[in-house]
């Protein structure tokens, strides 16, 4: 019995650790791919090739389950599929114009925009004044962030504001749309990933990336770069499907939440010491502060679990005696009817 409590308590750290791993180390992976591979339509399509053939291996060799791919759920989930493709494609962009920690910025700035669609388009009710508090807080942190950004470019900031738009979006409609399709994780997974690769051709033609492909040239001295560092993103992408699923299961929301923050302070600490590409100290702060306000909005949203109030004696006694009396009730009403079947089933008498 110990061993089996060990070896679920192992379990748990290491989905945690692999989770944690791959969300603090995936955004610099990206920005390390896009910049030596400045091709974000392409890239995104190898990510999604990489989850699509990995759900679909581990689901034939029965390491998942994962639901079939029918074009009629397909057809209700194209719209899902379609914001997530702009989530991931302004997402690369933007680490292709802008440092690691402007895309954590933006980030952490979600709360603030779905708090307020929520209330404006979903007819919700207004954020309590301790949630209004930290969504400032974010508000401060974010603005003092652009302020002090010494790298502000318009083209970074118009693909921040669209990745802004397009991950709010999905929050505050999307998630509502794809739960009552009933599919399980890594069908959405399958999903997601395949039909995003689908739109992709689209995209590529659209922004004339095509012609930027065939006209590129990449140096000897940086082909063995490339492939490692586009290598890295599509395992990377893949595993925190993988991680980012299992340690839901395996632990609290709260703790979880938790381990997302901590996952972006090492971000920033991993960006920082890589190389020369990240924020300057005024930043810094105000992103610290930016990851802070989220934190403090998590607090205040989060319900604690109401536990059962104990019953009183008395109430106890009320309603064993109300248990008991119903009890009684029913006893008598069965016997009548147990009664009344025999008479019925008793053979008719003679009358003499």
């Amino acid at each position: 019995m110990k061993e089996k409590g060990e070896s679920s308590a192992l379990g748990v750290v290491t989905v945690v650790a692999g989770y944690g791993l791959c969300s603090s180390l995936l955004a610099v992976i990206n920005k390390y791919a896009i910049t030596y591979f400045p091709f974000p339509g392409l890239l995104t399509a190898l990510q999604y090739v990489t989850s699509v053939v990995g759900v679909w291996v581990a689901g034939k060799i029965g390491l998942i389950q994962h639901d079939a791919f029918v074009w009629s759920t397909a057809k209700k989930f194209l719209p899902a599929a379609f914001v997530f493709y702009l989530a991931i494609f302004t997402n690369t962009n933007l680490l292709k114009h802008a440092n690691v920690d402007t895309f954590i910025v933006f980030r952490s700035s979600t709360p603030l925009l779905v708090a307020l669609a929520d209330s404006l388009f979903r007819k919700q009710a207004l954020p309590s004044v301790p949630t209004f508090a930290s969504l400032f807080v974010i508000l401060a942190g974010a603005v003092g962030y652009v302020l002090t950004d010494s790298s502000f470019t318009v083209t970074a900031y118009t693909w921040a504001f669209a990745y802004l738009a397009t991950i709010c979006t999905e929050m505050v409609y999307i998630k509502h749309m794809v739960t009552d399709l009933g599919l399980n994780t890594w069908g959405f997974v399958l999903y997601n990933n395949l039909l995003s690769l689908m739109l992709s051709p689209f995209f590529w033609i659209a922004m004339g990336e095509y012609n930027d492909i065939a006209n590129a040239s990449f140096p000897p001295v940086h082909r063995t770069v490339t492939i490692i560092a586009i290598t890295l993103s599509c395992v990377f992408g893949l595993a925190i499907s993988f991680f980012g699923f299992a340690a839901r299961k395996a632990i609290s929301a709260t703790a979880f939440t938790v381990t997302g923050v901590v996952n972006k302070l090492l971000t920033v600490v991993i960006n920082v010491l890589i190389w020369d590409k990240h924020a300057s100290l005024p930043g810094l702060v105000c992103l610290l502060v930016t990851i802070f306000g989220g934190v403090l909005y998590q607090q205040t949203t989060t319900k604690p679990k109401k536990l059962p109030l104990p019953l009183s004696p008395r109430k106890q006694e009320g309603d064993e005696e109300q248990g008991l009396l119903e009890g009684y009730a029913l006893s008598k009403l069965e016997l009548s009817r147990q009664d009344s079947r025999r008479k019925d089933r008793a053979p008719p008498t003679d009358a003499s």
